[in-house]
Parts: C-alpha cells; structure tokens; sequence
C-alpha cells in the first residue's frame, strides 16, 4: 500500500504537541511525503488498567499517521513491565507479576480504540505485545545487544545521577530496559517511534540498535507531555491517582476536567482533542481577551467527552455538570457503591476512588469540606462510620452515594 500524500496534514504531524524529531523533521517530512508506507509505532507499559490522557496524546498522533496510510502499531510493554522502567523514577519500581499485568490489559484495546481504528477494513491499526519476541530472547543474544553500550551511557541519565548523589542503589536489571525498549524497534523494524519527552532516552536506544542491526534509520517523535504551564508538572500522574482516564465515566470525565486549573486548557485541547490549530487558538484569544475562562474549559470538557464518547453523553454530562455546580443540584448519574453497616467512610470513599487515601480522607473531615449533600450537615469526628444511606458531596464537586448492602 502506498501512503497517502497530504503536505497539509503531514505539517499537523510535525508541528503539533511536538517536543524534538531525530534525526531531524527536514528529513522526517520527506520521508511521510515520500508515498512510501512507514510503520510506526507507540509503545505502553502495563503499570495500571486504565489508560489516560497523557497517553491518548500520543495515539492521537499514531491514528492521524494510520489515517495518512501508515501502518500503525500500539505496542503493549508486558515483558518490559516485568523489568520496570526507571524513567523519572529516583528509586526502583515495584516489578510487576505476569498476572499483574494480564489483569492490566484485559480491556486496554477497547480503551485505545476510542482513539486508534482497529476495525479499519483497508488499514486496521495493529496491537502486538513485545513477550512474543523478548521472552524468546537467548542468552547470547542478550549479551549481544548489552554490547553495544557502556556502563558510562547508563548511568549519564538523570534519575541515576540524583540517586547516586543521595545514595540510593542503582540495581542492574534497570539497565536492561532501555536496551530491552530498543529492540522493540529492532524486532518490529519499525520506521517512526512515538512517546512522550521522558522517554527519549531509550528511544535513542533504539535508535543505535536499529542502526547497528537492521542498517537503517529509525525516527523518534518526541512529543509533549500534558504539563501545567505554571506549576510543569505533568496532569496525568498515575502514583499520585490525578489523572483522567479514557475509560472515565462521561459525568467523572467532564468533572474531572473542569476541576483543572484554567492554565491548562490549551495543553488539553491540543494534546487530547481533534481540534483543529484554528479552533484552539480561538479559544485562546478569548481568553486572553479577558473572557470567563470557565467557558473555555467548559468546551474543553465537552470536546474530551464527545471524543471518547460520544456527542449525546457529551450534551448530557454539561447538562449534569451545570444543574449540580451552576445550580446546586445533584447530579443525575452519581456514583453509587454498597457498604455494610459500621464500615469506616474513610475505607469506602478510598475505595471508590474518591480519595488518594484515608489521610486524605481525614483531613478533608477536618476542614469540614464532606458533607451529607442532601441535609447539608458536615461529616464529623476521627473516623466516621456508615450508619445510614447516604450521599456524601466531597468538596465543592465531588458526590458519593452510599448505599446499604444488605447481602
């Protein structure tokens, strides 16, 4: 199959939420208006079994490459999970069991397919598992690919340097994944690698290796990571449990989002949406020009769920959204769970993925901000047990009900 050949959509790809390009974008631009069809791919660990919109900035990109005539691959990492990647960690990661991570992937391809078309009958996109040629790998060949770097290259990263400045072990496994990332590309003999900034360094791993092994040049897109512009930190942070989730429901995806400070709208609308440029800078005009910000995010919500949704749950979660916040409401399609009568609130509202945790849980009890949403009284004491039915508002805009299970 020859690709298709569109300048206009080809400098969209080039241009949006991109970081770097290596070797470099002249010579990547050619390449995607060559007619020749590349394969591209993007890479995931298992870590946790959802995916979010940090993700989705990159499958983003993958789909707009596929809809361009590329072959398009969403690589699951199962046996690099089982390594740990030590990227932007400063101590080592807690490894993954194999059912762990089978558990993890058990619903990834429907989530990624609210983005990437697996179903496309002429040019489906592709997901493979990089087990199915890692796990095969033989002793020699592994020391092979070792070879070709040095303990120096290693330990030049940055997450290493802090831990050895403070004294934290380095252990040898965290080596191998950057090479073991690399042959992905080696295995594949992919064309175009696509992830985040952070993980530039074992895309160049890859890089070398594709070189070295397979003679020919890999490119890397580089992209953005969804960061608040003020603060740089990054908005989808799985350890710390702030993050939207593609599988969000449309209600806690639309709340979600408009619980986000307002500098981040245009990272989201560019990294998340099909805006188009236009639209988005739009958008910011008014806002620069002094326009409620609330009606930005508002369209940034409504667009995410629309996206992963649809247009009617899109209508109905700003519907919800407005009736609750704008007018004092309960939400129609709150969040229910059971509970037996004497369980800690503190044990139920983690539970739900309400709170991080029951700290958490107790402070906000202390600052008299949970509530019983249909009387108004505040939660009160250390810990608060379940007594009655009840529906808690966490916040300003956070609903729980809580209903007696009686099994």
């Amino acid at each position: 199959m020859i690709a298709y050949i569109n300048a206009q959509k080809t400098e969209e790809v080039l241009s949006r939420n991109i970081f770097r390009i290596l070797p470099g974008k002249d010579s990547l631009r050619a390449a995607l208006l060559s007619g020749r069809k590349l394969r591209v791919y993007h890479g995931i660990d298992p870590t946790g079994p959802e995916l979010h919109l940090g993700h989705a900035t990159n499958l983003i990109l993958l789909e707009k490459l596929r809809r361009l005539g590329h072959e398009a691959i969403l690589l699951v990492g199962d046996f690099t999970a089982l390594v740990g990647d030590p990227t932007g960690k400063y101590s080592a990661r807690v490894r993954l069991s194999r059912a762990n991570i089978e558990q993890n992937i058990k619903t990834w391809k429907n989530q990624a397919g609210k983005i990437l078309d697996f179903e496309n009958e002429k040019n489906p996109a592709k997901i493979l598992k990089n087990s199915a040629w890692l796990s095969k790998l033989k002793s020699r060949e592994a020391l092979e690919l070792l070879s070709n770097f040095t303990v120096g290259q290693m330990i030049e990263r940055d997450m290493f340097q802090k831990r050895i400045k403070e004294r934290s072990p380095i252990f040898l496994h965290e080596f191998l994944y950057p090479v073991f990332q690399g042959y992905d590309s080696v295995a594949m003999d992919v064309d175009i690698e696509i992830g985040g900034s952070d993980q530039l360094f074992n895309m160049g791993i890859g890089r070398v290796l594709q070189r070295k092994i397979n003679d020919r040049e890999k490119f890397i897109i580089a992209t953005t990571l969804l960061e608040n512009p003020k603060t740089k930190k990054k908005l989808m942070n799985k350890s710390e449990g702030s993050y939207i989730a593609i599988s969000d429901k449309p209600e806690n995806m639309y709340g979600k989002a408009m619980s986000l400070p307002d500098e981040i709208v245009s990272a989201l609308l560019y990294g998340a949406t099909h805006l188009s440029d236009v639209e988005v800078q739009e958008i910011e005009k008014k806002m620069a020009g002094g326009k409620n910000a609330r009606d930005a995010k508002m369209k940034m919500a409504y667009e995410l769920v629309r996206l992963y949704h649809s247009e009617k749950d899109a209508v109905r979660a700003q519907r919800d959204f407005a009736k609750t916040f704008q007018g004092g409401g309960i939400p129609q399609n709150l969040m229910s769970v059971f509970a037996k009568t004497g369980e800690s609130l503190a044990e139920i509202v983690v539970r739900a993925g309400k709170t991080p945790n029951r700290s958490v849980f107790r402070r906000l009890v202390a600052q008299g901000a949970i509530k019983d949403a249909m009387g108004g009284e505040k939660i009160n004491g250390i810990n608060p047990k379940f007594e009655k039915e009840i529906i808690l508002k966490i916040g300003k805009k956070i609903f729980l009900e809580i209903k007696e299970n009686r099994q």
